[in-house]
Formats: C-alpha cells, sequence, structure tokens
C-alpha cells in the first residue's frame, strides 16, 4: 500500500479516506491509475483531479457507504473492479449487517489493490471465465449450522461473523492461532483461487509437488488428520504456519497470503521512507533500505532481506507499547522457497525448484 495526496491541497491521504480533512473535497480512488483523487462534481459525474480529462462516476455501493471506488462514466458497468465480483451480499436492512459488511468491503479494497498491482487475473462473472472470481458475503441463517469461511471452484464464502472483531479474536484464541483478521481471511482464500488458476490451469503441477507436496492426497483425511493430532513438532522448519502443514493446497494458501502480506507492507514502509540501520551493531542482517517496489523485484531474496529486518524493527516497537508482536512469524529456508515460487508464478516466469540457501533467522524472538 502507499500514501496519497490530495491533488487539489496537498495534504497526506490515507487508502480509506473517502473526503480529505484540509479542503473537504470528496475522495474517490481510480484502481486502473492506482491514484486516490479529489474530485469535482461535474453534473451527473465526477471530475477526478488526478486525471480531469475523463469523467467518472462512483461504484454503485458507494450510496451504501461501503465502496470509494470510482468507474469511467463512459463504462456500462454500475459497480467498481472490486465490486462487481461479489454474488452475495447480506441484508443491509439490519444495522449490524450493514456495519459488518462495510468493515469486509474495506478489507477487500485492500485485496484488490495487491491484485491489481500485481496484474492478476481477475475473471468476473460476465467475463465468459469457466471459474470466475465472486465473493459471497453470508450471515448465519437463524436456524442451521453456521456459515463456514472457505474457496470452492472460484467462490469465496466469508461469514459476516469475521467482522466482528471481539467474536474474530475468541475463534483466534481458542484456535491457538497468532493472527486472524478480515484482510488475512481475504488473501489466504484468494491464495487458493490462484492456485487453479496459475498453477493448475498454468502447468506447474510438478514444479508445485516439488516444494509443497502432492494435493491429490485426500484433502478431508488431512483435514481430520491435523485437528486431531495438530502440527508436526518441526513443523517451523518448513512452513509458514501450523495450518500451513494441514495439506498442499493450505501451505500454498498460507505461503501465498504472507507473500502479499509482505509486498503491502514493504510496499507503506517506502512510502514512509523507512530505513533500518541500528547504531547498535554493523551486522546487515539487521539494515534495510527499502527504497524499491516490492512488486517489480525479479528476486524474493531482496524483498525478504527487507522484510526480516523491518519486522525485527516492528516487532520491537509492538512489544515497547504493551502489544504483541505485529508479524508473529518465522521464515525458515523452505518457506524462502516457496515464497520464491510464489513469486515467480505471479510474475510469469516459470519457477524452478530451487536449493536452499542459507539459514533465514525467525523475527524477532
Amino acid at each position: 500500500m502507499q500514501l496519497f495526496k490530495c491533488q487539489n491541497c496537498e495534504q497526506v491521504l490515507y487508502f480509506e479516506n473517502t473526503t480529505c480533512v484540509k479542503c473537504g473535497l470528496r475522495l474517490g480512488y481510480l484502481p486502473d491509475r492506482g491514484a486516490l483523487s479529489a474530485v469535482k462534481p461535474d453534473g451527473a459525474t465526477w471530475v477526478a483531479l488526478a486525471n480531469p480529462k475523463a469523467r467518472y462516476r462512483f461504484c454503485a455501493n458507494w450510496e451504501s457507504y461501503a465502496c470509494n471506488w470510482m468507474v469511467d462514466a463512459g463504462e456500462g458497468e454500475a459497480y467498481c473492479r472490486a465490486c462487481r465480483h461479489n454474488r452475495t451480499i447480506p441484508d443491509l436492512s439490519s444495522p449490524e449487517n450493514h456495519r459488518d459488511w462495510q468493515k469486509i468491503e474495506q478489507a477487500k479494497r485492500r485485496l484488490f489493490y495487491s491484485l491489481i498491482r500485481l496484474k492478476l487475473p481477475l475473471p468476473t462473472p460476465g467475463s465468459g471465465d469457466p471459474e470466475p472470481l465472486v465473493f459471497d458475503f453470508l450471515a448465519d441463517p437463524p436456524q442451521g449450522p453456521k456459515v463456514l469461511t472457505g474457496h470452492d471452484n472460484g467462490v469465496i464464502t466469508l461469514s459476516l461473523r469475521e467482522a466482528d472483531d471481539a467474536e474474530r479474536e475468541k475463534v483466534r484464541a481458542s484456535m491457538g492461532e497468532l493472527y486472524r483478521t478480515l484482510l488475512g481471511h481475504f488473501r489466504h482464500e484468494v491464495g487458493h483461487f490462484y492456485w487453479d488458476k496459475l498453477v493448475r490451469d498454468g502447468g506447474q503441477l510438478e514444479a508445485f509437488r516439488a516444494l509443497f507436496g502432492d494435493e491429490r492426497d485426500d484433502y478431508g483425511e488431512a483435514l481430520n488428520r491435523h485437528y486431531e493430532q495438530g502440527a508436526p513438532a518441526d513443523w517451523q522448519e518448513r512452513f509458514v504456519s501450523s495450518y500451513a502443514t494441514m495439506h498442499p493446497w493450505e501451505d500454498w494458501a498460507e505461503t501465498f497470503s504472507h507473500y502479499l502480506h509482505i509486498l503491502d507492507t514493504l510496499e507503506m514502509a517506502g512510502a514512509f521512507g523507512i530505513r533500518i540501520d541500528p547504531d547498535i551493531t554493523d551486522d546487515t542482517a539487521l539494515q534495510a533500505d527499502i527504497s524499491f517496489d516490492p512488486h517489480r523485484v525479479r528476486d524474493v531474496r531482496r524483498i525478504i532481506d527487507a522484510w526480516l529486518p523491518l519486522t525485527y524493527a516492528v516487532n520491537c516497537l509492538n512489544r515497547s507499547m504493551g502489544q504483541p508482536d505485529l508479524y508473529p512469524f518465522v521464515i525458515p529456508p523452505a518457506v524462502v522457497e516457496k515464497l520464491a515460487f510464489i513469486h515467480d508464478t505471479v510474475q510469469g516466469r516459470v519457477p524452478a525448484v530451487r536449493p536452499s540457501q542459507g539459514a533465514v533467522p525467525a523475527a524477532a524472538q
């Protein structure tokens, strides 16, 4: 994620802002230009100061205070590039549903920011793609089983319950998870979607199996085994999370979500001009100059070499405030290889299974 600036008054803006706090102009995000723009009304359309020759409309979900993205007025689309993937939204006559849905949409827009930046395929239901990307945001029925978050053939279902911060934290603690957020759910589940697109349909199955294992192993049996026996004792030597040990599909999805975590956070750190260089040591492993675009880097090692010092620093800052680590995970060499495979696949290069390099230290312990 990057920082933005109001084109009218140069006030620093954040991705979720809808109005400039300094000059009062409305703000709209232009996904094809990657710009958050001050806008002015022009009849039934809007002029975006970031692209004044064009005319825009707000996404139809703007009327529900759930989206600040814009659509070219010449397009026949009512919804923006993110919202047109919605298939089901909850009953908005319920204030609680409306509030939770707004939180979900906010996280989803951050997901789509990354997917667009990476130029990943985003087939919509009307595109003719046999497996488009669609979302069902569902509340638990009054009678019946609870909604389960998951992915199935392009359909990502997200339980509205996950937008309740207290409920989500309760689940996280009960399951012994280090991390559980709406954005994390989106990044994990969309990882399953891109396994279908980039690995299964991209001719990368053999290379995938060499790193992640054989996805043909029975998923149901793997799921039961994981919840009955837990993760292997040595899981931190080969996996980014304990859940990643459950099945090769989950290993891919967990690693894919961390890949997006890393890129997005590094981009924001770079936007703030953050540089890590502690005076206490000359150890280069604790130094990082994050003056690069992580979306355009060819070698994933450059990304990891910047990420690790950054996590040392932010984890220590969090601890100074009595907060848990921002990034409470370890990235061993085996996971670096998996991240490299995902990076190369996303970048459109034919990945190769490379021998592990030197040990990668854990985040601040």
